[in-house]
């Protein structure tokens, strides 16, 4: 019962520490900016920008869940006209991500046959006239998807440093369907980030070798040369395997032992009789050595690297323009993505929890989809089978009218014959 008593205790006292840790940490986390697009009020949050307008090249959101949803209440924006530019912006309280982690996660859904056209975010910094924000606006992050054709299928992460954007070098791809799908950025103190689509990681590594800010730490030695005693070669010839005497001696070929003169053959009509050649069994080819592990083998000379002198390090390489804004600014050929639950913040337990609490709908908005699908092709079908029907009624039509004209025509001949004729002579 002692045993049983303590065992309890020990449980009580590790459950009442992880309890401790998770309210403490979770005290210590903040969400920066969450938008799940619920109801009428994110309008008064969001400033649909006026970029393109006067070109009548812009483009307008509409507040919906998209034409198949797991859960009709949760909505978010769609993109609404084909052949837009899209720009909408929100503010949001001041964050730096200097000693702490930024979570920047949202999630689209592509309704439509995108064809070619973006899906990303952006976060800004410093002042940004919410009217007038479009492609020229800077941003300190840009991440999400970037679809054209067949061939681009991009999963963009820029980041912007001293004024200037850099690319991850990285060929990251994203998420190509017509459901759900989040996107996740983490980057940490560390400088190290990790990129996840529905909470799997996809992509991790450091801002430092991934993407071309700065220049290398290390760099090849362009100036080294390969020692003159460098040894290349892994196996040599022992020396203690000696060629035996005679061995060049041993013929190729031998008579073969086991032939006899045929009785019907004569030495004065045929010549003398000789046994044929057989592979002599002892000729072993050409001597060769054996072969040994070089003691002296150094492996292949490979180019040394060393210290870049022209590396300087930046201990706030990870560390962005405090964020001001967070923007969708796209440009589609095909209008119908939903954006929705964007989330700033600097705790990706959290974010990993949204993932899952919007994904628990998962399955009915994959069924929605599905039956979509059947009403899709089915009115496609519908379609196809009247274009059919009006083709046969016109050709009908075509062939009616042809065979008038034939029957006018023949009439035509046969009056303009009887007109020639010799009407006395008949």
């Amino acid at each position: 019962m002692a045993k049983r008593q303590k065992h309890d205790e020990l449980l009580l006292l590790l459950l009442s520490l992880s309890l401790l840790s998770f309210c403490f940490r979770s005290s210590l986390s903040e969400i920066i900016f969450e938008e799940r697009f619920d109801d009428d009020g994110w309008r008064s949050r969001w400033v649909k920008s006026d970029w393109k307008s006067s070109e009548g090249k812009a483009g307008s959101f509409k507040h919906t869940a998209g034409r198949w949803a797991g859960d009709h209440d949760d909505k978010g924006i769609q993109t609404s006209n084909d052949a837009k530019h899209f720009a909408i912006s929100a503010k949001i309280p001041e964050f730096s991500n200097r000693n702490r982690t930024l979570v920047l996660q949202y999630s689209i859904k592509f309704e439509q046959e995108i064809e070619c056209g973006g899906g990303y975010i952006k976060l800004m910094s410093g002042f940004v006239n919410q009217k007038k924000f479009g492609g020229d606006t800077p941003y300190s992050l840009m991440f999400g998807p970037d679809i054209c054709g067949t061939d681009t299928k991009k999963l963009h992460v820029i980041v912007s440093y001293q004024g200037q954007n850099y690319p991850i070098k990285k060929d990251l791809q994203c998420e190509t369907d017509k459901l759900t799908h989040f996107y996740t950025f983490i980057l940490r103190p560390d400088a190290t980030y990790s990129v996840l689509i529905d909470n799997r990681e996809k992509d991790s590594g450091s801002i430092y070798t991934d993407w071309d800010i700065l220049p290398p730490r290390k760099i090849k030695d362009v100036t080294a040369k390969k020692p003159a005693d460098w040894d290349l070669r892994e196996y040599i010839d022992d020396p203690n395997h000696i060629k035996p005497e005679g061995y060049d001696s041993i013929p190729r070929e031998i008579p073969d032992p086991k032939a006899k003169k045929p009785e019907e053959w004569d030495d004065e009509e045929n010549g003398l009789w000789k046994a044929p050649k057989i592979p002599n069994p002892a000729y072993k080819g050409p001597w060769r050595p054996k072969k040994i592990k070089n003691p002296n083998y150094k492996g292949k000379w490979k180019i040394p690297w060393i210290d870049n002198p022209e590396f300087e390090d930046d201990p706030d390489l990870y560390v962005l323009k405090p964020i001001n804004y967070v923007g969708v600014e796209v440009w589609q050929v095909k209008a119908g993505s939903v954006f929705d639950n964007i989330l700033i913040c600097d705790d990706p337990d959290y974010a990993k929890q949204v993932v899952e609490e919007v994904f628990a709908n998962r399955e009915a908005e994959k069924d929605a989809f599905e039956e979509a699908e059947k009403r899709r092709k089915a009115q496609e079908e519908e379609e196809a089978q009247r274009a059919r029907e009006e083709g046969e009624r016109r050709r009908r039509e075509r062939g009616y009218d042809r065979g008038r004209r034939d029957r006018h025509r023949d009439r035509y001949r046969r009056h303009r014959n009887w007109d020639h004729y010799d009407h006395d002579e008949l």
